[in-house]
């Protein structure tokens, strides 16, 4: 029996990377091949994927980005970039097609429809990005990583939740130590592109905590390249331990030691939280498309696992506050990390597998 081949597209954020990864890990260990289609944002995000994953950089182009001329040269780069798909496609003919949004999944959804292979989406916030608002019509149906889901009416949908890596997955409802005195850690992350609001305030809201709390922690702080320095130098200035990073490689690692996480919403960290189960302060990205971010947090924040800050009331005097409850409340903090546990799916990863051998044996309706 030939063996099969799936083409995932995903763009190039880690939130739509990291489900393409964990797809791509149980998809491999299932005897098929895979390939994922991306563009240079997105390679960047490879590093984990598996080596047997074949990947190839596609052009393709966001009006949301550039002058005049670079808007002008969106609609070329992307038809060159279907055709180079769909040219691949029939030379090598995928057995199904996933896609997880993102612009630079354009070419192969694109092409996949042309060529009318079997195709579906990933959807991994509660509100669909913009290509998969595009797409969603004209493929077999969407798998929502976040419920519940506004999606066009009349689409095939069904709630898988959000895959995690490998790396998380082997985490799964790791033991929680509470905070208490002796040494703790504090988890920061803006998402895989950091974020400049919480290296603004997360560094003075932790000089402003109880002097009893703040001697006990370590900071692990994802930061922007731009800030790493001004935010490092913060913290050693206030004798606080802490390590700044644009990226760390071992978040797995870090939020199950951390007692306690401050992040956005993304729909990949929502779900790191509830699989490895940890209490949590949430900031949702204000300007995200239809605050799809909010609509991330719900499910943690309705179960009691996370404490909700929007943006616009996010200073060092609120956050310091929360962070004192968490941090002075075991016992609450252990409830959160439980709450947290409650909500996740960890056999997301499973459950798409499922969705993809379906499509490959059914095709589109």
């Amino acid at each position: 029996m030939a063996q099969k081949l799936l083409l995932m597209a995903a763009g190039g954020t880690g939130g739509h990377m990291f489900p393409a990864q964990a797809l791509a890990e149980a998809m491999l260990r299932r005897g098929w091949r895979v390939k994922l289609s991306t563009d240079a944002r997105g390679a960047r995000y490879t590093g984990g994927f598996p080596h047997t994953t074949e990947i190839t950089q596609v052009p393709s182009a966001t009006f949301a980005r550039g002058g005049l001329l670079a808007k002008a040269m969106v609609a070329p780069r992307i038809g060159a970039g279907v055709i180079s798909m769909a040219l691949q496609m029939r030379r090598d003919r995928p057995d199904a097609v996933i896609g997880f949004g993102g612009y630079p999944s354009i070419p192969a959804l694109g092409a996949a429809t042309l060529l009318k292979l079997p195709r579906m989406i990933h959807e991994q916030n509660g509100v669909l990005g913009r290509v998969n608002q595009l797409f969603a019509p004209r493929v077999a149906g969407v798998a929502c990583g976040t419920w519940p889901t506004e999606l066009p009416e009349g689409v095939p949908h069904e709630h898988v939740g959000n895959p995690v890596r490998a790396a998380v997955a082997d985490r799964a409802g790791a033991a929680y130590i509470p905070p208490g005195d002796y040494p703790m850690s504090i988890l920061v992350m803006g998402g895989s592109q950091g974020a400049r609001i919480l290296s603004d305030v997360v560094p003075g809201a932790v000089a402003a905590l109880p002097e009893h709390l703040r001697r006990h922690l370590r900071i692990s702080h994802q930061a922007r390249a731009e800030d790493m320095e001004r935010v490092s130098a913060f913290y050693a200035e206030h004798g606080i331990a802490a390590e700044v990073q644009p990226f760390f490689q071992d978040v797995p690692a870090r939020m199950s030691e951390a007692q306690l996480v401050i992040t956005r919403s993304g729909a990949s960290s929502i779900a790191d939280l509830s699989v490895i189960g940890r209490p949590s302060i949430l900031v949702p990205f204000a300007a995200a498309a239809s605050d799809h971010q909010t609509a991330n947090a719900r499910g943690l924040v309705n179960a009691g696992a996370a404490i909700l800050i929007p943006e616009s009331a996010l200073d060092v005097s609120a956050l310091a506050e929360q962070i004192t409850t968490v941090l002075s409340t075991p016992d609450a903090a252990s409830q959160m990390a439980q709450a947290a546990l409650s909500t996740g799916i960890p056999d997301a990863t499973d459950r798409l597998v499922a969705l993809v051998e379906q499509l490959s044996e059914e095709g589109n309706p």
